[in-house]
């Protein structure tokens, strides 16, 4: 069994709490989405979020978390991990990335689970200044 480097760790600390604040908002999306056009089946939710302009603001964090999954699944893992923790924390906190800002601010505002899941990602990103 190979040894994992503490950016290795760091690294998959980071992907598992953004997939529970991606799965957190993903729940808030899905309900909003039913309660507007229906219910609808697991798969036809995958759909509605590889295809519906309305769920395209969640595909920046959707890409960051699989390029860590790409990067951990590779046999030689990556040297430097920063770049991971620098795009994870330039969407999260900086409100640089279109459409995500707006509405990432306003599930924020709405749902406890979303708070708690940010919260527990921002605590892996390096300290700024702000």
């Amino acid at each position: 069994m190979a040894m994992t480097s503490p950016g290795e760790e760091r690294l998959q600390m980071l992907r598992d709490r953004l997939l529970r604040l991606h799965a957190a908002l993903l729940d808030r999306e899905r309900r909003a989405w039913e309660a507007t056009h229906g219910p609808v089946t697991s798969g036809q939710f995958l759909q509605l979020l590889i295809h519906d302009d309305a769920f395209a603001w969640l595909r920046p964090l959707s890409g960051i978390i699989a390029a860590i999954e790409a990067a951990l699944d590779e046999d030689e893992r990556p040297a430097d991990v920063e770049p991971y923790f620098r795009d994870a924390q330039r969407l999260l906190r900086s409100g640089e990335v279109g459409a995500f800002t707006p509405k990432y601010q306003a599930a924020l505002q709405e749902s406890p689970d979303i708070v708690m899941a940010h919260a527990d990602v921002v605590k892996t990103l390096p300290r700024t200044g702000r």
